[in-house]
């Protein structure tokens, strides 16, 4: 028999001897399988923060008209979550900068949230795919002893091993599908604080920039000379 068919052929056996909670267990993998990728993809830092917006951020000048309007261009069409708040907060340039601050907080929630999105369903399969894989287990060793149980003769010991060793496989595959799914949990929501992190920030030096020149220009109307007595004498 060639070597990959009968591998094929122990993998089969390997999985089928679980039974029902396999099958479980194996559309559980899929679908922890179907979120990695997905989140993996749309977490890329590019389609989060872009450089550019990031970039015009950091070398925008407020009393340049040009500067800000080109900011404002760019993120009229951006759908990332950068893109979004910063649109947030140039929406709101005429409010104060506390009330501004607010809204671009609450926009900013909605998009952690956004980015969060699935992670949820990785936080079920760490839960539920080890007690499918020891509810499986369990329910093997019920079933090999209940048969061990109902013989009137001794069993092989060499059947009643490999019995136990069929119902133990759940445990293995629950356990399996848990570890992995853990570790990209844990990694994907580490990641989506450290971008949050970097897009507060970003934000906090714009609204920085747009409110200090606004005061500037401010205190400037405040300051500005008086013009001198008779100047408007015709």
């Amino acid at each position: 028999m060639p070597l990959h068919v009968a591998s094929f052929g122990s993998v089969y056996e390997f999985f089928s001897q679980g039974g029902f909670f396999m099958a479980l267990l194996l559309i559980c993998s899929v679908v922890s399988f179907a979120v990695i990728v997905m989140r993996g993809l749309a977490l890329r830092r590019i389609w989060v923060i872009p450089w550019w917006i990031e970039g015009d951020i950091e070398s925008l000048r407020p009393e340049i008209p040009e500067d800000l309007d080109k900011l404002e261009r760019r993120v009229a069409g951006d759908e990332s979550a950068l893109g979004r708040i910063v649109k947030a907060a140039l929406r709101h340039l005429n409010w104060s900068r506390a009330e501004n601050t607010e809204a671009v907080q609450t926009a900013a929630r909605h998009e952690v949230v956004r980015l969060e999105s699935g992670l949820f369903i990785l936080e079920v399969v760490v839960g539920i795919a080890p007690l499918l894989g020891l509810l499986g287990a369990v329910a093997g060793l019920v079933t090999v002893f209940a048969n061990l149980g109902g013989s009137d003769t001794v069993s092989d010991p060499r059947g009643i091993a490999k019995g136990i060793s069929e119902a133990l496989s759940t445990t293995i595959v629950g356990l399996a599908i848990a570890i992995p799914s853990l570790i990209a949990h844990s990694y994907y929501s580490k990641k989506i604080e450290n971008m949050a992190v970097d897009m507060e920030s970003l934000v906090a030096e714009l609204l920085t920039k747009c409110y200090q020149y606004r005061a500037r220009r401010m205190s400037a109307r405040v300051t500005q000379p008086a013009a001198e007595p008779g100047a408007d004498a015709s």
